[in-house]
């Protein structure tokens, strides 16, 4: 589990370097807090940031889940590959929202194997 517990570590410092892009590009662009609109790249930036975060939400426990009932060592792989989507998409999105689907998918995907191999390796061990 300590290969799932530093691939989560990197997750969350990815999450954190997203968030201070997005400060970043605040100051750049002029945009006051609390305000989140006014620059159409500002919000490209702030919005890669939020969507990280709610993938967050299922990406965490999935990885828990995962690396617990099935296999630490696929966990933390499915876990940088994650990563990599969302490094992907931060980098499509904010140079054009219209080619974000490649880092999308490749962190959906990973996050979809994650919980459901999880639960199903969860229901495995209940039976």
């Amino acid at each position: 589990m300590e290969l799932v517990a530093v691939v989560v570590v990197l997750a969350l410092l990815e999450y954190s370097y997203f968030g201070l892009l997005v400060g970043r590009a605040r100051m750049k662009y002029g945009i006051e807090a609390p305000a989140t609109t006014g620059d159409p790249v500002f919000e490209r930036y702030f919005r890669v940031q939020m969507n990280t975060q709610e993938s967050l939400i299922m990406f965490l426990p999935g990885m828990l889940l995962f690396g617990y009932y099935v296999s630490a060592t696929v966990a933390a792989i499915l876990g940088v590959v994650w990563i990599v989507g969302r490094i992907l998409y931060q980098i499509s999105y904010v140079a054009d929202p219209k080619k974000r689907g490649p880092g999308f998918m490749l962190s959906f995907l990973a996050n979809i194997v994650l919980v459901l191999g999880g639960g199903i390796g969860a229901l495995g061990n209940l039976l």
